[in-house]
Order: structure tokens, then sequence, then C-alpha cells
């Protein structure tokens, strides 16, 4: 089962990704006061962090952060399927 760190404020995302099987750990807004939490997470997903333009970042554990700006959550799940 693939953990995903989720930032606090997109509860509908962390709600349909448990519903589709993710276990899921909600992140405090700052991504860098989460580094304890980062551990063993396969993605995160922020509404808003620095990524690049196909909405895409890496952090310090390589988990691929996903902007979920405009985004649907299934859109959602289908990045993070696609790069984790």
């Amino acid at each position: 089962m693939k953990t995903i760190g989720v930032e606090k404020g997109l509860k509908n995302v962390a709600d349909f990704l448990t519903k589709e099987g993710y276990s899921v750990q909600m992140l405090d807004e700052s991504i860098e006061s989460n580094s304890s939490k980062l551990n063993g997470i396969d993605a995160i997903v922020t509404a808003d962090y620095n990524t690049d333009m196909l909405g895409y970042s890496n952090t310090e554990t390589k988990a691929p952060v996903i902007n979920a700006s405009g985004l649907t959550p299934q859109e959602i799940k289908n990045r993070i399927d696609k790069q984790s």
C-alpha cells in the first residue's frame, strides 16, 4: 500500500485517496516542518509548493511532490500512480 502525505486543507483529496486504498498522512502546511513524517512516504500532495512547470518537485525523501492546484482528486491519484 502506498503512503501519501497530504497537506492540511486538502481533506477532500485525503478522503478520496483513502477510499482508493492509499494510506494517508496529513502534513502541516510547511513541508519543511514535516521532516520526521517524510520517511516512508511515496508521494506528497500540496496545495502550493515550489514545483517545476509540470507540477512535480523532489524533496529530501525523493518522493514526488504533486501540486494539487487546479487538479481533481482523480487527476492527483493518476499522477501519484504515474510518479511513484
